[in-house]
């Protein structure tokens, strides 16, 4: 495709390329493989990629396990280990809104694997949070969100009382 639109732009008319036949996942191992080589990608478009990759090679009769749980497996998905090809993929559970602060940058990778552990209505009330303090959390505050909402339940109250702290990095 993009060799195509490059070759309309330069004015040539012909392009040389080979027809492979092949099947529906065949297809989407292409495709994501060629997306992440691109040169900028954002960490939702790798994570959708990942998860779409995974799920084509699984219908091709291997396991998840197989693929992304083994060191010599996780080549199948990635040059990046099985573990981060996991955590890419953790990232698929976020609500739009807060993928698109980790896209943005305004949340780093790490504490936003650990807040796509919490189900939809933590992650809503904690994007309010996020937007009503104009402050995202930090990894320390994300793991105890994934700890106490996997105990107890997270409330809104308890997210106000973790997100009002004075995180290390803003000491003075």
């Amino acid at each position: 495709h993009r060799r195509v639109m490059a070759s309309r732009k330069a004015g040539i008319t012909e392009v040389p390329a080979l027809i492979v036949p092949l099947d529906r996942d065949g297809a989407a191992i292409v495709l994501v493989d060629s997306n992440l080589h691109r040169e900028h990608i954002l960490p939702s478009e790798k994570a959708f990629a990942y998860k779409m990759k995974l799920e084509a090679i699984k219908h091709q009769g291997k396991t998840s396990r197989q693929v992304v749980g083994k060191q010599e497996s996780a080549d199948e998905i990635s040059d990046e280990s099985g573990r981060q090809v996991q955590r890419y993929i953790r990232l698929t559970n976020l609500i739009p809104e807060i993928l698109q602060y980790v896209d943005d940058g305004r949340i780093s990778f790490t504490p936003a694997v650990e807040l796509s552990y919490l189900n939809e209505q933590e992650q809503q009330d904690l994007l309010e949070q996020i937007e009503q303090s104009d402050c995202t959390p930090s990894l320390s505050q994300a793991c105890r969100f994934k700890k106490i909402s996997q105990g107890e339940g997270l409330t809104p109250e308890v997210i106000a009382e973790i997100m009002e702290e004075e995180k290390a990095n803003q000491k003075e």
